[in-house]
């Protein structure tokens, strides 16, 4: 969905899954100062939202998430997952129940898949589904921001910031009251300072969970069984997950950024090197300059320096080897 938003000015419209909100408003750097001060918001309204209501709604995705949401308190926030029966990761959920209704965000266009997947799992539970997309938008507000949010809105309150789920028909006045609006840009380079996954950057078809550190984070391990459980737990008590996440600084010389998928190698092994892994985001960070996240082999040394395609880089540990 395209966003109104978009009229502001200065807007540059983001491209890829991103495609409907900006990528930027003309100051990168400037946006990301501003929302690791606390001010400002990013416009998330093309998130997939999706709302599940009904007596039975939080013991039964109980029963289908990776984490424990049957006591779930009213206005808490928490995030999820959704695995295959192998172990790997298919949804991510950043949910908040308010009382009457479980509201989650997703990521653009994934809320179809997940909504059948769900309407496949209903069975005899009193449990109501909805795709609110077209009527709810996603808004941000960092950590740190006094912005009030407005009464119509539901608040999803995390250690980063809160997470609006405002009527769509309320973003335009939103965004008049609550700015300056930074781009998924800014949004994105403080979400890789954080070492945060994101499903479908830091994620392929063969992701577990414990390579990207979501173990405590989205997926509860004592709680009752779920879809891909065997697999998580197995991997917890009897071994280590084939890959790691790494938190990576690029030799800031370099002009172009390594892109998502950008082979690394060992500087040490030349560019003919064996693959140990690939970039999966990366970014210019207002502090740090270059960096990005990738996923590595796990036996990859800490210490090792790496290559992103032609650009030289340390790692940082992110999750353990």
């Amino acid at each position: 969905m395209k966003s109104p938003l978009l009229s502001l000015p200065g807007a540059v419209p983001a491209e890829g899954v991103d495609e409907g909100v900006a990528a930027h408003y003309g100051d990168l750097f400037r946006e990301q100062r501003a929302l690791a001060d606390g001010t400002g918001f990013v416009d998330l309204s093309h998130h997939g939202v999706v709302t599940v209501t009904g007596d039975d709604r939080l013991s039964w995705l109980h029963l289908l998430l990776t984490q424990h949401v049957s006591d779930l308190p009213t206005g808490q926030a928490t995030e999820a997952l959704i695995l295959s029966a192998n172990g790997h990761i298919e949804h991510a959920l950043y949910l908040v129940d308010d009382g009457t209704t479980v509201w989650a965000h997703v990521e653009p266009g994934s809320q179809e898949a997940l909504i059948a997947y769900l309407e496949s799992m209903k069975f005899f539970y009193r449990v109501e589904v909805a795709d609110r997309t077209a009527d709810t938008a996603v808004v941000h507000l960092p950590a740190g921001s006094i912005a009030q949010a407005p009464a119509s809105a539901v608040v999803r309150e995390t250690p980063y910031g809160r997470d609006l789920f405002l009527p769509r028909e309320e973003l335009e006045s939103f965004a008049a009251e609550a700015g300056p609006a930074a781009g998924i840009l800014a949004h994105e380079a403080l979400r890789v300072e954080q070492h945060r996954p994101r499903l479908g950057f830091e994620t392929d078809h063969r992701t577990i969970p414990h390579e990207l550190g979501w173990i405590g984070t989205a997926v509860h391990l004592q709680k009752g069984c779920y879809r891909g459980q065997e697999t998580v737990a197995r991997v917890q008590n009897l071994g280590k997950p084939p890959r790691r996440l790494v938190f990576l600084h690029l030799d800031g010389s370099e002009v172009h950024l390594p892109p998502n998928g950008a082979e690394i190698r060992l500087a040490d092994d030349g560019p003919d090197g064996r693959k140990i892994g690939f970039v999966t985001t990366s970014v210019r960070h207002h502090e740090l300059g270059p960096v990005a996240l990738a996923l590595v082999k796990r036996n990859v040394p800490v210490d090792a320096r790496l290559m992103a395609e032609e650009t030289a880089a340390a790692q940082e540990t992110v999750v353990e080897p």
